[in-house]
């Protein structure tokens, strides 16, 4: 959500910076256009950077009957990547 919503505040950004030929006499519309581009390129880093940083970690589980007492038992491993170790 954050990087679409980065992508859209940028594409309004650069209509109010380049596409829009009016002038308001109390807000320099160029000005809020350049303002929002930057804005909208910062969320969309933010976003990125977020997405790339979340945790991931696999699951194994197993049940196997114990030939001795016939009972099942079951083993879970959790794993993290190498770089969370």
């Amino acid at each position: 959500m954050t990087i679409g919503f980065g992508i859209f505040i940028f594409v309004v950004g650069a209509i109010m910076a380049f596409a829009l030929n009016f002038e308001v006499d109390w807000i320099d519309l160029q000005l809020v256009g350049y303002i929002l581009m930057g804005a909208g390129f910062l969320m969309f880093a933010i976003g990125l950077a977020v997405m790339f940083s979340r945790r991931s970690s696999s699951t194994v589980s197993s049940t196997q009957i114990d030939p001795a007492s016939g009972a099942r038992v079951t083993r879970t491993e959790t794993q993290l990547p190498n770089d969370q170790l």
